[in-house]
């Protein structure tokens, strides 16, 4: 066997190595649960723990507040529609309405928040915990309810107040505003017309009233809590957060962190996140809590206490971000861009990976090359140009290192010989051989481990980008982010019946025309190269490609797309390189040879001896 057929058999098995640890750090994610079952009703009334004395500096745990009927404020958006109840401030009724729950025609567009009552309860509210002589009857909480102040609908460049009096000469005054996107903006006002100081401190909370029903339980997208306090950004998943050690202050299981800059705190889930973002450059507490007896997942910043002396009047501001986890959007309130305070941090809300250092430029060139071009599919076959023209260099030294090669088996065939069976004579005078040539045996692998990274960075980027959600190509192509839709079950939409269910072991056996289109690539690739004289070996290439395309069909589209582009380019690299070191491909002719019946050549029969004639055991007359 030579040597680039020994890298070509190495890179092939790396590759199905790679593959096959992927499935199984990455399973399939599960079914996703029906949205229409019926689900597990939640829990009203009041958490016992909000009646709890509250410690300076601390703030009450909002639980369940009961489900009354009060006054709303409508949400009106290009982004956003829905809501506001008055009956503690709360943001709890949310939609999306540039995202919808399917491709199918009038699917419902996706809804964020949900007031109490409703299936899988999620809101944001805002409040001033008590501290000093106050109580908590003394500051507005999850159940007090607000006085608008005039009327109108929450839109942008349309903001709308409410207000609320205590009984010791405190008006709080709360203006709540949006802006074209996602981000809500509350400032708080505190006006003392008593005749003494108070103190008391401003939060906010985003509660989730169970678990989501609909989480991705796949390994690849984390969806739970997500923080960000001085520059360290953490994560914790649902059931983490469940086993959080009880903090006796809290009431509650809970993890309670101090930044002193920056930070920002709240719920993500695969495209959507609901996030708390305190006054930057300013101390906060940031909380993640668990409270069992009600099971409500909930995070919260406290801002520092704050006094008000009589006559005197104190503000706070306080924003919130609820909706879709788009690049652009964000990375424009992490720099300021969006005409607001920047958000240190704020693009690592997008789950990025391992590979971030990779991930984040991939998907910026990706976003930049799908805003030129107007496709995500042709897009990717962009992105996959730039980065086999940045690993160029490598690939080249690499695919000449391999035509060398070929041009050494002359002398590694008459190495053979003279070594005879002294293995250690042959694996010597074939390192001298290499060296004198300046052949590299192992660079011809480089290309596929370079491949490795790029093929996980790629899949997380298609994966857990919102823009390649229900991203179309052309024709039947109209989400990369979901595998191939078409089949061999119905001859892809020829006959009258519907392809198997994604994630079906029917959907693994036909599969659609993308996986066939790189079974065939790979296949090509190989035939640059005759087969290996070896019967193992050549079994070995024969096989792959169509693995592959059975292993890859169940991927995202838009990866098997970036696939088949990376093999086509790889194919051409190959063979302009061969050509340039003399060696011209017999592409035909391999193929022609793959098909052809392999014949074994057949012993010729003993002759039969001639009596007389000296045989064995036969005595000749003379």
């Amino acid at each position: 066997m030579d040597d680039q057929n020994k890298n070509l058999i190495l890179a092939t098995v790396l590759s199905f190595l790679v593959i096959m640890v992927w499935f199984v750090l990455f399973p399939p994610p599960e079914a996703v649960v029906d949205p229409n079952a019926p689900a597990v009703t939640a829990v009203e009334g009041t958490n016992p723990a909000a009646t709890l004395p509250v410690a300076e500096g601390a703030a009450p745990t909002e639980g369940a507040a009961p489900a009354a009927e009060a006054p709303r404020v409508t949400i009106d958006t290009p982004s956003l529609k829905g809501s506001v109840s008055l009956l503690g401030g709360r943001i709890d009724d949310l939609e999306l309405k540039r995202y919808t729950q399917t491709l199918e025609k009038g699917s419902d567009v996706v809804r964020l928040l949900a007031p109490v009552g409703q299936e899988n309860a999620y809101y944001a509210l805002f409040g001033w915990g008590p501290a000093g002589s106050l109580d908590q009857a003394d500051v507005p909480g999850a159940n007090t309810e607000w006085k608008p102040v005039g009327g109108g609908t929450l839109a942008p460049g349309n903001p709308i107040t409410m207000m609320w009096q205590n009984t010791k000469g405190l008006t709080f005054t709360r203006i709540l505003s949006v802006d074209e996107n996602y981000m809500f903006t509350v400032t708080d006002t505190v006006a003392n017309t008593g005749t003494e100081e108070a103190r008391l401190f401003p939060y906010g909370v985003v509660a989730r009233h169970g678990k989501p029903t609909n989480l991705e339980n796949f390994f690849v997208s984390f969806e739970g809590v997500v923080a960000r306090a001085d520059g360290q950004l953490s994560e914790t998943k649902y059931d983490a957060v469940a086993e959080l050690p009880v903090v006796e202050r809290e009431a509650a299981q809970a993890e309670v962190v101090e930044a002193t800059t920056d930070g920002w705190i709240g719920f993500t889930d695969k495209y959507w996140m609901t996030v708390l973002v305190p006054e930057q450059g300013k101390p906060f507490t940031s909380v993640t809590k668990f409270v069992p007896s009600a099971n409500i997942y909930q995070t919260e910043t406290r801002q520092p206490v704050m006094s008000v002396a009589p006559g005197a009047t104190i503000t706070s501001s306080s924003r919130v971000f609820a909706g879709a986890k788009e690049w652009a959007t964000i990375r424009d309130y992490q720099t300021g861009a969006a005409a607001i305070t920047p958000i240190p941090g704020f693009i690592d809300a997008i789950d990025w990976g391992w590979f971030y250092f990779l991930t984040k430029p991939m998907f910026a060139v990706l976003h930049w090359l799908n805003a030129t071009i107007g496709n995500m599919g042709l897009a990717i076959i962009g992105l996959t140009f730039v980065l086999k023209l940045l690993v160029l260099p490598l690939a080249y030294k690499s695919y000449v290192s391999m035509a060398r090669m070929k041009e050494l088996q002359p002398e590694m065939e008459a190495l053979k010989e003279r070594a005879g069976e002294d293995k250690q004579m042959l694996q010597r005078e074939m390192m001298k051989l290499y060296k004198d040539k300046k052949v590299n045996p192992a660079a011809g692998c480089l290309p596929v481990l370079i491949q490795i990274p790029i093929f996980f960075s790629l899949y997380k980027v298609i994966f857990v980008t919102i823009e390649l959600r229900h991203a179309p190509f052309f024709g039947w192509l109209n989400d990369l982010s979901a595998p191939d839709s078409s089949s061999l079950f119905n001859l892809f939409g020829l006959l009258p019946w519907a392809a198997p269910a994604p994630g079906s072991i029917l959907a693994l056996v036909f599969i659609g025309i993308l996986p066939i289109l790189l079974g065939i690539t790979m296949w090509l690739q190989q035939k640059l190269n005759p087969a290996p004289t070896d019967a193992t070996q050549a079994a070995v290439f024969a096989w792959m490609p169509w693995i592959f395309m059975f292993m890859l069909g169940g991927f995202a589209s838009g990866l098997v797309v970036y696939w088949i582009t990376n093999n086509i380019i790889t194919f051409g690299q190959q063979y302009a390189i061969m050509r340039s070191h003399g060696h011209s491909p017999d592409i035909f002719g391999n193929i022609r040879s793959s098909f052809q019946k392999k014949t074994v050549a057949t012993p010729p029969e003993p002759k039969t001896p001639v009596k007389g004639s000296g045989g064995p055991g036969k005595t000749g007359k003379k």
